[in-house]
């Protein structure tokens, strides 16, 4: 039993040994490698790099990436909103909720009006079906201390609703003539049509 015992871990620690030496642990170059931390992210994902594990249908790729500056609906939308603070702006979950905000305009009576401003995402398309806007107000009596919410229904979120998607089809055309010109750039062989 013993000799076995002695027999099985020798041949554990060959193979340990063995693994070792080959492509695992490769020699690198200072010169090969950003010492930035940011700047060696950026290359390993560029690469490809990361821990994956050999199995699944995305065994060989690496992860998919979704970023917000990419979508030209969610841009216009913080663009739009920039004049008011954010509360939750959940790319992910497909909605932007701002904090309650006043108008700016001085109530004649005791009562304090502000308003809050939800932005759902339904399609990452820009059409007018691709988002929702939905405005609450809340009236304050200072003196009774008590405050009331309710759905606003009127041209204001329309409005807001409208912004976005002037924004975000004018983003959108920004980004494709960018990409046109950095194609022409490319390959200047092409017969410019325009």
């Amino acid at each position: 039993m013993f000799k076995i015992s002695k027999i099985f871990f020798l041949i554990l620690i060959t193979l340990l040994t063995h693994s070792c030496s080959g492509n695992f642990f490769k020699r690198s170059d200072i010169k090969d490698n950003p010492v930035n931390v940011d700047e060696r992210v950026r290359k390993n994902i560029e690469e490809g790099r990361g821990i994956r594990f050999g199995f699944g249908k995305d065994a060989g790729k690496g992860g998919t990436f979704d970023f917000a500056s990419s979508n030209e609906l969610w841009r216009a939308s913080v663009d739009t909103l920039d004049f008011v603070p954010l509360i939750n702006a959940s790319y992910s979950g497909g909605i932007i909720i701002t904090d309650w905000f006043n108008e700016g305009k001085k109530n004649s009576s005791n009562n304090t009006r502000e308003l809050k401003i939800t932005i759902k995402f339904l399609s990452n398309e820009i059409r007018s079906d691709s988002l929702e806007v939905i405005l609450h107000e809340k009236i304050c009596e200072k003196e009774k201390n008590n405050c009331s919410t309710s759905l606003v229904q009127n041209e204001v979120a329309g409005e807001i609703k409208l912004a976005i998607l002037k924004k975000a089809s004018f983003l959108e055309k920004n980004k494709i003539e960018n990409i046109v010109k950095e194609n022409r750039k490319k390959r200047p062989d092409r017969p410019k049509s325009e």
